[in-house]
C-alpha cells in the first residue's frame, strides 16, 4: 500500500538539513512512497516544526509526516530548550492526531556530528526518520 507522506524541513542549518532531506526522499522512494515537491514544507527552525506537522496531520491529506531539522549546541541553553520543545511537540502531534510524525531533528553537540549524520550513506538520519514513519504506518495498519 502506498502512503502519502509530507516532509517538514527546517531551513536553519540548511547545509545539514538538505542532506537529511535527500536521505528521506531516497528512503521514501525506495519504499514506494515518493514525496512530491508540493508535499515538502519549509519552516524557519526546529521550534516551528511541530505546529506545521500538526496542521498537516489534521489536514487528512497525509498518512504520515517526516520532520527534519538540526539543532547544534552553542554556548547558551538555547539548544536544550529548542531540542526539548521539538521532541515533545512532535510526540504530541502523533499522540493527538494518530498520524505518525517521525523525529528526524538532529540534536548534536558539534557541527561535525551533524554532518556525519546527514551524509549520503546508510547512517543518514533523514533516511532513518523516513523509515520510522513508514514502519509506524505498517504497525498501525495491523491494529
Amino acid at each position: 500500500m502506498s502512503h502519502r507522506i509530507a516532509i517538514v524541513i527546517s531551513r536553519f542549518n540548511e547545509k545539514v538539513t538538505s542532506g537529511l532531506l535527500k536521505g528521506a526522499q531516497a528512503e521514501l522512494s525506495e519504499r514506494g512512497a515518493p514525496v512530491a515537491d508540493a508535499d515538502i514544507f519549509e519552516v524557519p527552525g526546529a521550534f516551528e516544526t511541530p505546529l506545521v506537522a500538526k496542521k498537516l496531520a489534521l489536514s487528512g491529506k497525509f498518512d504520515g509526516v517526516v520532520c527534519l531539522g538540526a539543532v547544534i549546541k552553542g554556548e547558551t541553553a538555547h539548544f536544550e530548550y529548542i531540542s526539548e520543545a521539538a521532541a515533545h511537540g512532535l510526540m504530541q502531534v502523533s499522540l493527538e492526531t494518530g498520524v505518525p510524525a517521525s523525529f528526524g531533528i538532529l540534536t548534536t553537540y558539534t557541527a561535525e556530528q551533524a554532518f556525519a549524520r546527514c551524509a549520503d550513506d546508510s547512517h543518514n538520519k533523514g533516511r532513518e526518520a523516513a523509515a520510522a514513519c513508514v514502519e509506524a504506518l505498517a504497525a498501525l495498519a495491523k491494529i
